[in-house]
């Protein structure tokens, strides 16, 4: 994972120099074909490993079943489960019942990622047409964009929200008459917000149909999301046998990595946990400095796909001095 991801990432600041260009409408095509890029050999170096390993503390696990979620909130129409929590980027699960809505927000500094898992939901960004997005909808909202989302039918929608841990929500005062209550000891204020909001580009666009575009329609998975502090990644391939314990994967020195199972299986290997086979739904991760190693798993030949989220775009990885900088 580690080169390919490294040159897809190279691939997205090469394309970001040079003129600017002009936000695509909602839906555009995926995007445009990036030039080929050959990566440098790896450099050999005494890298840093932090020991011991980093601990998993709640609401962190190695393996957040989807199934186990939704028991926790059986019977519920709609609730927030927190699933990721790290210095970097924090994710939950939500649910919002029919006819519900949540209230319009921005963010002040990073973008917002959403992947939509189950029912339907009305997207309305600032500035851009409203869109109905489904399960397998990836929604990238670029900070100080107010949105709000609203469920569409008879049926709960589902989704999974990824943040830079630093950003706290913005709450309009058109929308939101009445002032927010305090949160992790921060009290809201009426003010100016003063800074231009994000922006799409042919990297970043409003939302990615994953199932229709990439699995039906063949568009080549990669990043969905490649900016300062937030980097969401698909990855997708075949299945292969499982590859022996002694192939350690790679670590990274200063930040944790987490994986929504978007398609198919992954097997995850993280030091200190027995290797497990995750399934679509799911949520895996790796705390800071313990090797791992992502492999698709199940039926041999089997597509997967699992969406790679950490802070950093190009992000280094530590490799043994045997296996040449590769898993």
């Amino acid at each position: 994972m580690g080169f390919r991801r490294w040159s897809a990432a190279m691939m997205i600041c090469a394309a970001s120099v040079g003129t600017a260009q002009t936000a695509p409408p909602a839906g555009a095509p995926a995007n445009a074909p990036r030039p080929a890029f050959a990566p440098p050999p790896p450099m050999r170096v005494w890298a840093p490993k932090k020991t011991p390993y980093a601990d998993y503390k709640a609401p962190n696990r190695p393996w957040w079943k989807l199934s186990d979620v939704l028991a926790l909130h059986k019977g519920e129409k709609s609730w927030s489960q927190p699933i990721v929590r790290n210095k970097d980027v924090v994710a939950d699960w939500h649910q919002i019942a029919p006819g519900q809505a949540t209230p319009q927000l921005a963010y002040s500094d990073n973008r917002t990622g959403i992947i939509v898992w189950d029912g339907e939901i009305t997207v309305t960004l600032a500035g851009q047409p409203p869109f109905v997005a489904r399960k397998g909808f990836e929604i990238d909202i670029p900070f100080r964009v107010p949105f709000t989302l609203q469920t569409v039918g008879d049926r709960p929608a589902l989704y999974f929200e990824i943040h830079a841990a630093s950003d706290m929500p913005l709450y309009p005062v058109e929308t939101t008459r009445s002032r927010p209550k305090p949160v992790d000891g921060f009290v809201y204020e009426e003010r100016l917000a003063v800074g231009p909001p994000g922006q799409f580009d042919a990297m970043n666009r409003p939302y990615l149909d994953y199932f229709k575009e990439v699995v039906a329609g063949g568009a080549r998975a990669g990043a969905f999301i490649a900016a300062q502090h937030m980097f969401v990644n698909n990855i997708r391939g075949r299945a292969v046998p499982t590859p022996p314990a002694s192939n350690l994967g790679h670590y990274h020195i200063g930040y944790d990595e987490f994986w929504f199972v978007m398609e198919g299986n992954v097997d995850l290997q993280v030091e200190g946990v027995p290797t497990f086979t995750a399934s679509p739904g799911d949520v895996i991760s790796a705390a800071q400095g313990r090797w791992h190693r992502a492999s698709f798993g199940g039926p041999e030949g089997q597509m997967g796909t699992r969406v790679a989220v950490n802070p950093y775009p190009a992000g280094l990885h530590g490799y043994t001095v045997e296996s040449g900088g590769r898993q």
